[in-house]
């Protein structure tokens, strides 16, 4: 497979991205904007485990809107800095459909939006599978909603105002800055951000970090000031202190949506857009420099025992915003970054796993002998959830095997916020040598 590709079309024109993403404008009524958002967060507010996928996107503009996120729904800014979208009202997850309890809020998203939060404060009340990335909060920031809750991951982010933790468990907060935080439980991880509080664990739980060794941001699409709808691939950055936008437009490359394929539901090649798709084999990439990229917690779910992602030992692959559902027949590994045996260094221009969650039973019947398999050197995973379902469908010791949730081979590999859950044997093996984790979060099975 070459770089992800999406149909030939009018760079200026509104691509088609299928039924399930839905694309505003400053010029949508405001009641036409809020009724839409009300619908689906009517479908999606308890569909733990639905089949329904969407992504709402925001062209750059100003919109009086109060937005609720549910289930398997990504809401984005168009723009090339969060502030080009302004959401005057909110972009807010609450956990009323399980009385405050946020443990179960997991898989949706928000990023690239600047959030004027009605009353002073936004709520993003998640657990796992539930980012927040380069969003601008000019208020304070709530991350429960009174309950119990068990996140979380804030990247590449401003909060002008304080974060307040409440009863969040753990929670990563990468290169991005705040005013100040508040609160504390287990385990609270600042890496690159400015305003954090001083390292100070175990009492209070706070392990601060001045930078992150090496990142790179997750792709996004955007609209240019001529209408033109393009991919920004962000830099890597080394030892990155704060955000990548505040001080200025961001280093990278902005792509042209020419060079890629809109994979909608009904089409069984790379997949981009929300839905799930069955797979009788693989997606295979092969080619440097590609990149998948997930809308909607689009989710795929391999057939017959196949993995769903193999990737050859080359450079800079990017595989971003996608939830991999594993089958009722075992797949010995259902994602593999480089052959067995990769020996190519690639510290210039490594692979990078982006918001990327695996998951084994829940919906049904699931079956996995390990879920990621990294063979490559110097890869970066930035925000992952695998998961053997400890509730829902198909959930059992016999039910929903799975040994491993990751084994790593490849040297030198940089993990942030890594969420792994349940597995039955170990939760991780990580044989090569020079990985760092910051963050790492585990139950053990039961």
């Amino acid at each position: 497979m070459t770089a992800a590709q999406v149909a030939a079309q009018p760079s200026r024109s509104t691509p088609d991205f299928g039924p399930n993403v839905t694309i505003f404008d400053p010029a949508t009524p405001a009641a036409t904007i809020q009724s839409t958002l009300d619908s689906i967060f009517a479908l999606q507010e308890s569909s733990e485990f639905g089949a329904r996928r969407y992504a709402v996107l925001f062209k750059p503009g100003t919109y009086d809107v109060d937005a609720r996120i549910g289930f398997y729904t990504q809401v984005s800014g168009l723009g090339l800095s969060p502030n080009d979208v302004v959401i005057k009202g909110g972009m807010r997850a609450d956990a009323r459909w399980r009385k405050g309890n946020a443990t179960l809020n997991f898989w949706r998203a928000v990023e690239n939006m600047s959030v004027n939060p009605a009353g002073g404060f936004d709520r993003w009340a998640v657990s796992q599978a539930a980012p927040m990335r380069r969003m601008h909060i000019r208020g304070d920031l709530v991350l429960d909603d009174g309950g119990w809750s068990s996140g979380g991951f804030l990247a590449d982010s401003k909060v002008d105002g304080q974060v307040r933790s409440g009863s969040q468990q753990q929670w990563l907060t990468r290169n991005s800055a705040i005013g100040s935080w508040a609160g504390s439980n287990w385990n609270m991880v600042f890496v690159g951000t400015d305003g954090a509080p001083t390292n100070s664990f175990p009492d209070p739980p706070y392990t601060t970090i001045d930078a992150a060794p090496v990142i790179r941001e997750k792709p996004f699409l955007m609209v240019d000031r001529s209408g033109a709808w393009k991919v920004f691939v962000p830099a890597l950055r080394s030892n990155a202190e704060g955000t990548t936008w505040i001080s200025g437009q961001p280093r990278g490359v902005a792509r042209p949506l020419s060079d890629f394929i809109v994979v909608k539901p009904g089409t069984s090649a790379v997949i981009i857009t929300p839905g799930i798709y069955h797979l009788d084999a693989p997606l295979h990439v092969t080619a440097a420099n590609t990149i998948v990229l997930g809308l909607g917690l689009a989710t795929l779910a391999p057939d017959g025992g196949v993995s769903a992602i193999d990737v050859d030992d080359v450079d800079g692959v990017t595989l971003a915003s996608l939830l991999i559902e594993a089958g009722p027949t075992n797949s010995p590994v259902l994602v593999q970054i480089g052959p067995s045996g990769s020996s190519i260094r690639h510290s210039s221009n490594p692979t990078l796993l982006s918001d990327f969650f695996v998951r084994v039973g829940g919906a049904g019947v699931g079956r996995a002998t390990r879920s990621l398999e990294i063979n490559s050197h110097d890869v970066i995973g930035d925000h992952l959830w695998l998961w053997r379902a400890d509730h829902g469908n198909g959930v059992g010791w016999t039910s929903n095997t799975a040994a491993n949730g990751l084994v790593v081979n490849g040297n030198d590999v940089t993990m942030y916020g890594l969420f792994v859950e349940h597995y039955q044997q170990h939760q991780v093996q990580w044989n090569g040598n020079g990985g760092r984790t910051y963050l790492f979060q585990n139950e053990m099975p039961y």
